[in-house]
């Protein structure tokens, strides 16, 4: 009986297998970056009906978001696969390590990307027609590091077409909250992609790869980083009062101060394992603590000191 039981498992132990190693190629937890931004876009956008937008735009944001990051990191890793080669760092990814084949990563890039096109078309049209500038946008990002020193800003602007497009799906305009948003966005990456750039700070500068680590060297990256950060966290202050929210919100943005803190201080130990932390975990935790307040504000407007 045992050994019939196991056999409809294979399946779906491949299929899970499969999902891991292409979640693994276009680092799809990586996704809690952006994600939270751009549903706290919509949220804000929604505000009307309690931040909800109802579940078809929800559910088309979402795809898109995930549609568009998957084109833009298959293509990164595609630009990169020979620079992976050589960085013991990078060295054992997949396309380097032979675990997946150039042919499936074209059809990968390609087939997210039309599928990214596909689902603006079913949002609305300003979304549709803008499609492709955002795919050029997301997927140029992966050719900067070879001829400007700050790419750090490119990759901020396509992560930051996250809320604006958001905010597009549900409103079908621009308002200033989601420009302001996106400007957030762009100092939040910068600041970070500098301390993560630091794990190749001597490689890169030997193989002529450009950043403002290899432009100005480490402690004055790092000094830049951490300006950056302090605008970012002042311009979401300006955001708050620019909409109104209270309690959850200033309570949210303390948390985010201990959490940029926080993250310099374990950037200048400059050891591989302490940058990760620095990188992934304490972003991660500002992004969905920015999300969790925004949505707290809005869905519990009540929730407020009244003068």
């Amino acid at each position: 009986m045992a050994t019939h039981a196991a056999i409809p498992m294979r399946p779906v132990i491949w299929m899970i297998q499969l999902l891991r190693r292409w979640g693994g190629f276009v680092r799809f937890s990586h996704t809690v970056f952006a994600l939270p931004f751009a549903m706290a876009s919509m949220a804000v956008a929604a505000r009307e009906h309690r931040g909800w937008p109802g579940w078809r735009v929800f559910l088309l944001v979402l795809a898109a978001m995930v549609m568009a990051r998957t084109c833009a990191m298959a293509f990164n890793r595609i630009m990169d696969r020979e620079f992976d080669r050589a960085n013991p760092r990078t060295a054992m990814r997949d396309l380097p390590a032979g675990r997946i084949s150039l042919f499936s990563a074209w059809t990968l890039c390609v087939a997210s990307g039309s599928a990214f096109i596909g689902v603006s078309y079913a949002i609305n049209s300003v979304c549709f027609w803008l499609s492709p500038l955002a795919l050029l946008i997301v997927c140029f990002y992966s050719l900067t590091k070879r001829f400007t020193d700050f790419t750090h800003f490119y990759l901020g602007a396509a992560l930051a077409l996250a809320p604006l497009g958001a905010w597009l799906a549900v409103r079908g305009r621009l308002d200033f909250e989601p420009v302001l948003l996106g400007i957030i966005v762009v100092c939040w990456l910068v600041g970070f992609d500098i301390i993560y750039a630091i794990q190749d700070y001597e490689f890169d500068r030997r193989h002529g790869l450009h950043s403002l680590v290899v432009r100005w060297g480490v402690q004055n990256a790092l000094v830049f980083s951490f300006l950056v950060h302090m605008i970012m966290w002042g311009l979401l202050f300006a955001l708050g009062l620019l909409l109104r929210f209270r309690v959850a919100y200033l309570s949210g943005l303390m948390l985010i101060l201990a959490c940029l803190v926080l993250e310099h201080w374990l950037a200048r130990k400059r050891s591989l394992k302490w940058i990760n932390v620095a990188f992934f975990r304490l972003n991660a935790v500002i992004s969905v603590v920015f999300l969790i307040v925004v949505l707290a504000e809005v869905v519990f407007p009540g929730f407020r000191v009244v003068r």
